[in-house]
């Protein structure tokens, strides 16, 4: 029988709470939440006005973490994301001013409309937790999340994510139209983010990284390894992919199913969990052989379901 975990109220007060904002979500914000405490950065990809920036906004005051806004535009430079030295003449020496990446839980909002070159900015950010400007190297506030937004690559305005950026991803998300009841509860109630300011937050930074190295600590057995391997070289050797999964994102699926049993309450990894975090793990890093778009849920479902369980 599955056991509860110690930590398992504070998750249900974030879940609770998330879902009182984020109506009718619940999956959606298991996986960001699984995201978080996987330590990986989230992808949330979308039409606009379905809610991407207030569940960054909301995740990041459950969370109780330092948070920044960062509006990517064409003509916005790699020094408005990592900041700038300005001379300072009373001390005749140049003095560094943090540009907003420099927050706990940074919101990367439309990502793609930034040139490559911008986006590049937050790569060494992503992977290392620390920028190096001028030629030195700061670190990062821990924890560091980056949460980004982008829009449908075929809208007007917006520049693809390189594959090396995307990698940095640990899991993508869509969240869709709300259903016929939670967007009745919008309609009736008005827009979630107003009740933003008034939001009070479950955790705190110190509360934070025990639950994450917990998630960390979540039971893996040798059969599940085994399944975990299966569904990587069935991506490597399928027809449909033009190439399968790496060894970085068989790391990032056991850690985000790790997680992904830690906020339901268990102390071990089941294939189950596999099974649910699977395609937004995947989606991202695999393009099909037919006109080279990324995989659907659908074509990792259809995968998962040829792969029998140890």
């Amino acid at each position: 029988m599955a056991t509860s975990i110690n930590n398992s109220s504070l998750i249900d007060d974030v879940l609770a709470a998330a879902n009182k904002i984020i109506l009718g979500k619940d999956v959606q914000i298991r996986l960001a939440l699984s995201c978080l405490l996987a330590r990986g950065h989230l992808l949330i990809e979308d039409l606009p006005g379905v809610g991407k920036t207030t569940l960054a906004q909301t995740l990041a005051r459950l969370l109780g973490l330092q948070f920044s806004r960062i509006q990517f535009t064409s003509d916005m430079l790699p020094a408005d994301i990592i900041g700038v030295s300005i001379f300072d003449r009373d001390k005749t020496e140049f003095r560094f001013l943090p540009g907003p990446i420099f927050s706990q839980v940074v919101l990367a909002d439309e990502i793609n409309r930034a040139t490559p070159k911008t986006q590049s900015a937050l790569l060494e950010a992503m992977e290392e937790r620390q920028v190096t400007s001028e030629g030195e190297t700061r670190p990062l506030p821990a924890p560091f999340f980056v949460i980004a937004t982008q829009n449908p690559s075929h809208q007007i305005g917006t520049f693809p994510l390189p594959e090396s950026q995307l990698d940095r991803f640990l899991l993508r998300l869509e969240l869709g139209y709300p259903d016929r009841n939670a967007e009745r509860t919008l309609l009736e109630g008005g827009g979630r983010r107003d009740h933003l300011p008034t939001l009070a937050s479950c955790l705190t930074p110190q509360q934070l990284v025990p639950l994450q190295q917990q998630a960390a600590a979540v039971h893996v057995s040798p059969a599940l390894l085994d399944y975990v391997q299966l569904l990587i070289e069935a991506t490597r050797n399928s027809p449909d992919f033009i190439h399968g999964l790496s060894p970085r994102a068989a790391l990032s699926l056991l850690a985000v199913s790790r997680a992904w049993a830690f906020v339901a309450g268990r102390k071990m990894v089941l294939p189950e969990d596999v099974q649910a975090v699977l395609p937004s793990v995947a989606c991202h890093r695999l393009h099909l052989v037919r006109g080279g778009n990324h995989a659907r849920i659908e074509d990792i479902t259809s995968l998962i379901r040829a792969i029998p369980i140890p």
